[in-house]
C-alpha cells in the first residue's frame, strides 16, 4: 500500500499493493502553500513514510498537544474557550521525510517539522488550503485510515 497526497486536488488517496485505489478522502493543507522549510507553515513535498501512529485506542475527537492525548474531547464549547488552539484529533500519522536535503534532516526535516496527517474537528472546511502545515482529515476518516496503513507506509506528497 502507498499514500499519494495532492496539494492542488486536496485529496489524499490510499493505493493497494496492486496500484488500484483503495479509498479517497478531501483534506486541507497548509494555508501557507508548498514548503519543506522549518518555521515554514508550509506542507511539505516529496516521498516520506508514516514514522508512527499514534492514538490507537482514543475516543473520536480526543485532544492531542505534543503527540499526547490531553484528556479532552473536542466540543463547541471547548473550541470557544480555546479559539486560536490548532486542533489536532482522533488520530495521528506522523511522517518522515525519506529525501536528504529536500524533505529529511538540516533545516528541511518533515519528522522535526511534526508534520501529520491528523483529525479536526468536523465543522472545518476540507478541500481548501487552510492548515498550519499538516494534513487535516475528517475525524472518521482519519479513524479508517489509521487502521488500513501501517508504520513504514510509504507516503508521496505532490503538488
Amino acid at each position: 500500500m502507498h499514500i499519494e497526497i495532492s496539494i492542488s486536488h486536496q485529496t489524499l488517496t490510499l493505493f493497494d499493493n496492486f496500484g488500484s485505489v483503495k479509498a479517497q478522502y478531501s483534506i486541507s493543507t497548509a494555508a501557507n502553500g508548498i514548503g519543506c522549510e522549518k518555521n515554514s507553515g508550509c506542507t511539505p513535498l516529496g516521498e516520506h513514510i508514516i514514522r508512527a501512529k499514534i492514538g490507537a485506542n482514543t475516543p473520536v475527537n480526543a485532544v492531542f498537544v505534543g503527540r499526547r492525548a490531553t484528556g479532552e474531547i473536542c466540543t463547541p464549547a471547548l473550541m470557544a474557550e480555546f479559539p486560536n488552539r490548532d486542533w489536532i484529533l482522533t488520530r495521528i500519522l506522523w511522517l518522515s521525510g525519506t529525501e536528504v536535503g529536500k524533505n529529511r534532516l538540516g533545516n528541511v526535516d518533515t519528522m522535526q517539522r511534526y508534520i501529520y496527517i491528523h483529525g479536526t474537528p468536523d465543522d472545518v472546511a476540507l478541500g481548501q488550503a487552510a492548515s498550519h502545515g499538516c494534513i487535516r482529515m475528517r475525524n472518521a476518516d482519519v479513524m479508517a485510515l489509521f487502521d488500513l496503513v501501517d508504520v513504514g507506509t510509504p507516503v508521496v506528497i505532490v503538488e
